[in-house]
């Protein structure tokens, strides 16, 4: 009887302790919990977008900026069976202000962000100008249904220079809003360009106000606020003096400009042509205007310094003369050019119909005679070639930060196999060594390409200078070094050299021009067709890489014409003009 009361009074004191602690956490433990779900419903969290951050040129002249201005609201809820009649009459009080919106799109814009569960103000015009709205900004905020506030759009002062480089903002996408939370608040992401590439430092970190309100979404008062990050500008190793200059003097040509520090990688001026004015995206193109850019020959989407590529044609020829004495081939190499060789049954033409005569490497450079790489190359093998072109980052990206940078094509005998599934032939590897074939380069590789020839180094490009990393040592017998050098010098100041007649600088220049064929001329042509006998887009490309001083060398400037021909005629005068715009600047102190 006794063990029944005790377990009966354990039992009734069990059933106290558990009634005790379901009453603790009711009253206590859970009253966080609901405390915190109360708070959110009169507690209202609201966002506070930063500023996007300006860029800068390198002396801080002012690339991307902010325009102030306003943007419009109108009042949610409005449009049922009772406010019909007073939402059109809302548009019409916008429109009568500012007739060039239309009143079928401001419905459209209203009705697709209106429902019942949003209770803040719908925004249906995103920006007007400071100057515009600002007399019309009383009678706007006394309208009742309406709500205006600032509001800031990314302006280009420049417009088209540099348009490739600097980018464009635009309208986030469901991608990009997965991606970036920021975006969903400001409703922009950078597109293209550095506005892309640095786009999470250019866009700061978001800021917020915590609000009272009442059941009917009024606001009744401000309990805390967090200011946003507004970044600092963005300052790049651009000169926009340069940078317009050359925009000048390119003179509606297509084709791409670089000029680069040669020991640093800093890009001073780097354009892509023809070029467009950055604005148009910043609020939407129209369907017309993208689709006569798109359908335009000459490409102008495409930043042609990054993602244009292009067989090298002569320029090449320094870097294969490297690799030649590098594998085997005496410095005192020399062939008899007498205008062509024979291959097999091909026949394979110097560009020079009665040829050369005795060339070596010096004059090979200069007089740029094919003859003399055909034959070198048939003793080195593509393999060879390939492998030294590959150190000076032929087929590699440079590092520049900009992003989706195409590699190019640097051809051997595994590359075709994996790509065709078919062995390489001799007369693959001819072709190559001057530049034509399979090989594909873009402007920014010749460029970084001609730093090394200049300095031994090869730098990254860069437009920030955080980007900055430092320069790679490529070991390499200076006495090559030299020939070549020598060779580039007689280039641009030789009676003979193939830039000479073209080129007319302030300052002592070393370089190479290159003709590299769009359409190949049948090698049966016992005379070769002049650039000017061809459809305009049948013609060579154009190219001129230098650099300069001579003796001291600082700056590199690569000139890449499309369809120009023949690369001295077509960028001797562009190039010139850049150098003695950079001594007139102050970048070269010395002219030799």
């Amino acid at each position: 009887m006794t063990n029944r009361l005790n377990l009966i009074y354990l039992l009734i004191v069990v059933i106290v302790i558990l009634l005790l602690g379901r009453v603790f956490f009711l009253s206590i433990k859970s009253n966080t919990y609901y405390e915190e779900l109360s708070k959110n419903n009169y507690i209202k969290k609201v966002p506070i977008v930063p500023v996007r951050g300006m860029i800068e040129d390198r002396n801080g002249e002012k690339l991307a900026i902010n325009n102030l201005g306003f943007y419009i609201a109108i009042k949610p809820h409005l449009g049922g069976y009772k406010t019909k009649q007073e939402l059109e009459e809302t548009i019409d009080f916008i429109i009568s202000h500012f007739p060039e919106y239309e009143k079928e799109k401001l419905l459209r814009e209203y009705k697709k962000n209106n429902s019942p569960y949003n209770h803040e103000f719908v925004k249906v015009i995103d920006y007007i100008d400071y100057d515009d709205f600002f007399p019309k900004f009383t009678v706007f905020s006394a309208n009742k249904n309406l709500k205006v506030d600032a509001s800031s759009k990314r302006y280009y002062p420049y417009k088209s220079v540099a348009a490739h480089i600097i980018g464009y903002i635009g309208k986030s996408s469901r991608i990009d809003n997965m991606k970036n939370e920021l975006s969903n608040y400001t409703g922009i992401i950078g597109k293209n360009g550095l506005e892309k590439y640095y786009n999470d430092d250019l866009q700061g970190e978001i800021g917020f106000k915590n609000i009272k309100v009442n059941a009917i979404n009024e606001e009744l008062d401000v309990l805390e606020v967090k200011e946003p990050n507004h970044t600092k500008s963005l300052k790049t190793t651009l000169d926009i003096k340069l940078q317009k200059y050359i925009h000048d003097i390119f003179d509606k040509k297509s084709g791409a400009v670089v000029v680069m520090d040669t020991h640093n990688g800093e890009l001073l001026a780097a354009a892509s042509f023809p070029e467009y004015d950055n604005n148009i995206f910043v609020n939407g193109i129209g369907v017309k205007e993208w689709n006569d850019m798109r359908n335009d020959f000459n490409h102008p989407f495409t930043n042609k310094i990054t993602n244009g590529l292009y067989p090298p044609g002569s320029i090449i020829k320094m870097g294969v003369s490297l690799s030649f004495l590098e594998n085997g081939i005496k410095d005192d190499f020399k062939v008899n050019c007498t205008g062509s060789i024979q291959i097999g049954n091909r026949n394979f033409r110097c560009w020079k119909q009665k040829g050369h005569g005795l060339v070596d490497f010096r004059k090979a450079i200069r007089e740029s005679c094919d003859d003399f790489y055909y034959k070198g190359s048939l003793r080195t093998g593509i393999n060879s070639i390939s492998e030294t072109l590959s150190k000076y980052g032929f087929g590699k990206p440079t590092g520049v930060d900009l992003n989706n940078e195409f590699y190019g094509i640097n051809p051997n005998k595994n590359w075709k196999l994996k790509k065709f599934n078919k062995p390489w032939y001799v007369g693959e590897t001819v072709i190559t060594s001057i530049g034509q074939g399979h090989m594909l380069v873009s402007p920014l590789q010749m460029a970084r390409y001609t730093a090394f020839l200049a300095t031994e180094k090869l730098p990254t490009p860069h437009f920030h200078k955080n980007h900055y990393k430092e320069p790679i040592l490529i070991k390499t017998d200076k006495k090559n070094l030299n020939i070549v050098r020598k060779g580039m010098y007689d280039v641009m100041n030789h009676p003979k050299g193939t830039a000479k007649n073209y080129t007319n600088s302030k300052v002592t220049l070393a370089g190479k021009t290159g003709t590299a064929q769009v359409v190949g001329i049948p090698q049966s042509e016992k005379k070769r067709m002049k650039e000017s006998e061809l459809e305009y887009y049948h013609r060579s490309h154009a190219w001129l890489t230098t650099y300069g001083p001579y003796k001291d060398p600082k700056y590199v400037v690569t000139v890449m014409v499309e369809h120009g021909g023949h690369g001295g005629s077509a960028a001797g005068a562009i190039t010139s003009k850049i150098y003695d715009k950079l001594y007139d600047l102050g970048y070269i102190q010395k002219k030799n």
